[in-house]
């Protein structure tokens, strides 16, 4: 688990810009002083040398300090982007899978690309309003030391300044989350188009798809029209504001060196500090992305914050034989019961194939066996331990899945099968790989087991195999096969089943079927209906059954006397 002290940059890259850009500040301001100083010595005839060396050594350090602050606000916007993105990401990857499905791809992409990037610029935004206030407050001063009355003049025009980066920053921040989720929106669509790609061109539809992706493209541009008018308006205002004020500060000036209050060096001092004082107008800037920040930070914090499983401190017994149980297990979605199971019972080392029509509960109660969701009522005990009851380490090391479309990420085909709990011997992925009927085919790619897996030229069937090779390298007392031979052909999934008896590590497995064949070579059947379930157990009772010969499309189910129903087993 990530956590902010594991990977926050902290604050010291915020100081630094803070710091820097702070000294970059006052050095502007000090330059007005100076060379105000040192014209009236040149108009007097005096030795000027110092204060013209002074003048200059200030706007070469000016230069210097800009540089360095720009240096330093890279670093952090950089540095505090990997944070935000890896927070991010490490909160989604740990999330309980039901509760991350709500989020589409494309706008976890955006999340995690764009909107963690404007996150990572709110520390040195921050800093960069700071100091946007620093210079003006510190020309204000200056300018009230050089003549009090011209410091009054600009003094009475800074409210109005103050006024319109109140309301800039009040309209912004509700512009920009629109944008940011109209963006999302479009990113979704358009990943979602991509990955149908085949069927879309097939199907002739591509002017209705991109269509559909860009349905949203009007509101978003009118989303965005508004955010720079609003940024436009504020800078207008302030260009307006600004001059005013130096033209007022000019003219009082003026009058104070005609009234010989002040040296022509005074003066021009007093222009510069006027406009130095003025340009609170230009926080606009620093304040937009302040406001653009926090509001894709409250969007990638969504993802930080998804909820995850907690574990507990138990272990389970040494070499239990994987003995499965639901008690009144209850799965609620929407307000409807999408998993009902009560007494069902799996011996340790059988093979349990759960059946069922569509959306009969299949993936979900695959996926409370293992603990990839937690049941709203009831528990599951393996091994006669309840498992919210084990550590992540007990849990992950004796329960492994494979799924229909799994994912095996990066590196070589020899890493991504044995990327899992426990380490294996090139020997043991070997070994793995064969049973999944999948060894003939990866020595037949370029570098065989050291073939990049991204770029191997791999079918959907086999890709589906290195995921089942993974979990047979990976097998504990209990493995779950949600869907994962869905893409292989019948000689082939016997073939597995073959090797899953005698080449796979001995244990429970649990197996959702579409096959009558594989179901008839489990020892138990789970058959679920409407999210209940129906019936558990073996396939040649329950065979004799309309019903349930329909779930496979054998035969329809006419209305007739059926024996009684077949219990769960105790």
């Amino acid at each position: 688990m990530v956590t902010d002290r594991d990977t926050s940059p902290g604050r010291t890259p915020e100081l630094l810009v803070l710091l820097c850009s702070t000294a970059a500040a006052l050095t502007a301001v000090a330059q007005p002083f100076v060379l105000g100083r040192t014209l009236d010595l040149l108009l007097r005839h005096g030795d000027a040398g110092h204060w013209l060396a002074l003048s200059a050594a200030l706007l070469v350090l000016e230069l210097l300090l800009d540089s360095l602050t720009a240096l330093l606000t890279g670093y952090c916007n950089a540095g505090w982007t990997a944070f935000v993105r890896t927070r991010a990401y490490a909160g989604l990857l740990r999330a309980v899978p039901e509760r991350a499905r709500p989020y589409p791809p494309g706008d976890v992409g955006t999340r995690i690309t764009l909107n963690a990037t404007d996150a990572g610029g709110t520390p040195a935004a921050r800093a960069a309003l700071a100091v946007s206030l620093v210079t003006p407050v510190g020309a204000l001063v200056a300018l009230a030391l050089v003549d009090v009355w011209v410091a009054a003049c600009v003094l009475t025009g800074l409210p109005a300044l103050a006024l319109v980066l109140r309301a800039f920053a009040r309209d912004t921040g509700a512009s920009v989350a629109a944008y940011q989720r109209v963006q999302a929106r479009i990113a979704a669509l358009l990943l979602e188009t991509l990955g149908g790609a085949a069927t879309i061109a097939a199907a002739g539809t591509a002017a209705r798809e991109r269509a559909r992706v860009l349905a949203p493209l009007p509101e978003l541009s009118a989303l965005g029209g508004r955010m720079w008018a609003l940024h436009g308006r504020a800078l207008a205002r302030g260009q307006v504001l600004v001059p005013l004020l130096a033209v007022a500060a000019t003219a009082v000036g003026g009058l104070r060196l005609a009234a010989g209050s002040l040296s022509v060096g005074g003066l021009l001092a007093a222009c510069r500090y006027a406009q130095l004082a003025a340009g609170i107008g230009a926080a606009a800037t620093p304040l937009g992305a302040l406001v653009r920040g926090r509001r894709a930070r409250e969007r990638t914090r969504v993802l930080e914050n998804l909820p995850v499983l907690p574990y507990g401190t138990r272990s389970l017994p040494v070499d239990g034989p994987g003995d499965l149980e639901l008690r009144g297990v209850r799965v609620v979605r929407d307000g409807r019961t999408v998993l009902s199971a009560d007494g069902v019972r799996v011996p340790g080392g059988s093979t349990v194939a759960v059946v069922g029509r569509s959306g009969a509960g299949k993936s979900v109660l695959t996926a409370v066996a293992g603990r990839l969701v937690d049941p709203d009522e009831g528990q599951v005990l393996l091994d006669g331990i309840p498992l919210d009851e084990l550590t992540r380490e007990a849990l992950r090391t004796e329960v492994a899945y494979a799924f229909e479309r799994p994912v095996l990420g990066g590196g070589t085909v020899a890493e991504a099968v044995a990327a899992g709990p426990r380490p294996l011997t090139p020997g043991q992925v070997r070994d793995a790989v064969g049973a999944a009927g999948a060894d003939t085919f990866v020595r037949r790619l370029p570098l065989g087991y050291d073939t990049a897996l991204p770029t191997a030229p791999l079918s959907g069937g086999e890709y589906q195999r290195l995921g089942l090779a993974r979990a047979f390298a990976h097998a504990g007392r209990l493995l779950v096969m949600d869907d994962a031979t869905s893409s292989l052909d019948t000689a082939t999934e016997y073939a597995v089943d073959t090797a899953l008896r005698g080449a796979v590590r001995p244990g429970t497995r649990l197996i959702v079927a579409h096959r009558p064949s594989a179901a008839a070579r489990a020892d138990l059947v789970v058959w679920l209906e409407d999210g209940r379930v129906r019936a558990v157990a073996p396939h040649h009772e329950l065979w004799r059954r309309a019903t349930y010969r329909a779930v496979f499309g054998a035969e329809e189910a006419a209305p007739q006397r059926e024996s009684p129903s077949v219990k769960a087993r105790p």
